[in-house]
């Protein structure tokens, strides 16, 4: 994995969600539902708890900046949520094993509080006005659904190669 690697995967992941948002046909699913891919989120909880904490909160501030700036209307929610999630992950890394299992649990859990916390912003600031449990219904469980099957196929593939990464940076 050489040094140009990490950033290339992270710009893919970057990518990917807008296209599989573009080309994910609404009908596969209800019409009601909202499917909110967060394919980065989760390769940067996986580079936190395999790499470094230290990596993870960078890659999360530098790509909540840009998922701010080309996503939303509002500079500062994602740049705000990405590294402080990944600040508590790395965290609860410390008690826990970096178990594979451990490591997906707890990244679909980061991804419901990066929905949550979101969601939250928006109402506070009047951008919604959908209440709480139409949330959890009409985007929160769609979403994370989607986002564990992405962890299930990804997971392996993350963790290998931060682990590559990771020997990388020891023997430099």
């Amino acid at each position: 994995m050489n040094r140009f690697s990490l950033p290339i995967l992270f710009v893919f992941l970057f990518i990917l969600e807008s296209l599989f948002v573009e080309l994910l046909p609404v009908s596969v699913f209800s019409n009601d539902r909202i499917l909110a891919p967060h394919f980065l989120m989760a390769g940067i909880l996986f580079l936190t708890a395999y790499l470094s904490p230290k990596h993870g909160i960078i890659y999360g501030f530098i790509f909540g900046l840009l998922f701010d700036v080309v996503y939303t209307e509002i500079i500062g929610i994602y740049l705000f949520m990405f590294p402080l999630i990944a600040y508590i992950f790395a965290n609860m890394m410390r008690v826990l094993q970096t178990n594979i299992m451990i490591v997906s649990v707890l990244s679909l859990i980061g991804i419901a509080f990066l929905e949550i916390g979101a969601y939250e912003m928006m109402y506070l600031i009047k951008v919604t006005e959908l209440n709480f449990s139409s949330f959890v219904s009409i985007r929160l469980i769609p979403t994370l659904i989607l986002n564990l099957s992405f962890i299930v196929l990804a997971a392996y593939f993350f963790k290998k190669q931060f682990e590559k990464a990771a020997d990388r940076l020891r023997n430099d």
